[in-house]
């Protein structure tokens, strides 16, 4: 009969070099610093709302055509 714990230390040897070559290349990351943060955040909102405002001005423009075309009120 086989020894079926003889995998188990092998698994947690692969587990335990998985997690220290994740903090190896954690520690080559370069963060951005908190004013960058801020910065990028920013621009990110600032675009979320200009595609948001696009979408609303194109849907509401699409709606208006559709109206008239089809002799609809919404």
């Amino acid at each position: 009969m086989a020894n079926t714990n003889a995998a188990a230390p092998q698994k947690k040897g692969r587990l335990s070099e998985y997690f220290k070559g994740v903090r190896t290349e954690l520690k080559k990351v370069v963060w951005p610093t908190r004013k960058e943060t801020q910065k990028y955040t920013l621009i990110v909102l600032v675009v979320c709302a200009a595609f948001a405002l696009l979408f609303w001005l194109m849907d509401t423009g699409i709606l208006a055509i559709l109206e008239q075309i089809l002799n609809i009120s919404m």
